[in-house]
């Protein structure tokens, strides 16, 4: 069997997909759906092979976040989505923590009733323009007030493309509160097992079922691959040819876009259940 065989393998009942450089990419107004995409997801859905997207955004909410995709005439509910912020709202409930939140201005309504007090913890999001130094260096004397310092990250990717060029991503800047703070971050999004399972228990799948497809190749690929699911990396997005030749993680199966890889899967599973 050939190594583009090999990944084949193994029955697919359920598919995981990272949004941004996989559906779309960001750009002004809704972006610009990738080709083929919005055919991709209807060929999964009438395949009855169960999608759910699994994405990092936090620079919009949830319900931004479908008007786009409906937009580009996606077919979808909030329910299909998984992202970090309703992930670490329900976190902190649980833990009766009060956050100081360093977060993207269109997503600091959802933490609108529990900012109640003396912060407890630090959130930070893809904040974009508002990662200043002021603002970064607010979060770090926040930190530095804690007896036990807590961080939480909202995702951990280095870098995403928007409007046609690559920009620092959470990691990097929650990289930096570590180092000052001598702390490591408690991630909430991917690669964190956490949130890949339970969009796998939504389903009601096992890893081994699933594939994981997206544009990144350590927090989509590695991450997934690390929970026993299968990563396929696309050639959109943020993708770069080094990604092809990244020292710890090997793909699956690398495609050129998301309609190459969802032709790929319904054609085995209808030789499956042939």
């Amino acid at each position: 069997m050939t190594a583009v065989k090999k990944w084949l393998k193994q029955p697919i009942k359920g598919v995981l997909l990272d949004i941004t450089g996989v559906l779309y990419e960001s750009g002004e107004g809704f972006g610009t759906a990738i080709p083929g995409s919005v055919d991709a997801v209807a060929r999964l859905r009438k395949a009855g092979i169960p999608v759910r997207f699994v994405t990092n955004e936090t620079c919009a909410t949830q319900a931004d976040v479908v008007k786009k995709l409906r937009h580009h005439n996606f077919s979808l509910s909030e329910a299909d989505i998984f992202s970090p912020v309703p992930a670490v709202i329900s976190i902190l409930k649980n833990q009766g923590l009060v956050p100081h939140i360093l977060v993207h201005p269109a997503i600091e309504l959802e933490f609108k009733d529990m900012v109640t007090g003396t912060p407890t913890c630090v959130v930070i999001g893809d904040a974009d323009e508002a990662f200043s130094f002021a603002n970064m260096n607010a979060a770090f004397r926040v930190l530095k007030t804690m007896e036990k310092p807590k961080l939480f990250a909202l995702g951990y990717g280095k870098y995403y493309k928007h409007k046609d060029q690559l920009q620092l991503d959470v990691g990097a800047f929650a990289n930096a509160l570590e180092f000052a703070c001598d702390i490591k971050s408690e991630v909430v999004g991917k690669p964190c097992l956490s949130f890949f399972s339970a969009a796998l228990s939504d389903i009601g799948i096992t890893p081994e079922e699933a594939v994981m497809i997206g544009d990144d190749i350590v927090s989509d690929v590695g991450g997934a691959q690390k929970c026993g699911i299968r990563g396929v990396l696309v050639r959109t997005g943020k993708y770069t040819d080094s990604c092809e030749n990244h020292p710890t993680v090997k793909p699956d199966f690398i495609a050129n876009n998301l309609l190459e890889a969802v032709d790929m899967i319904i054609e085995a599973h209808d030789n499956t259940f042939l």
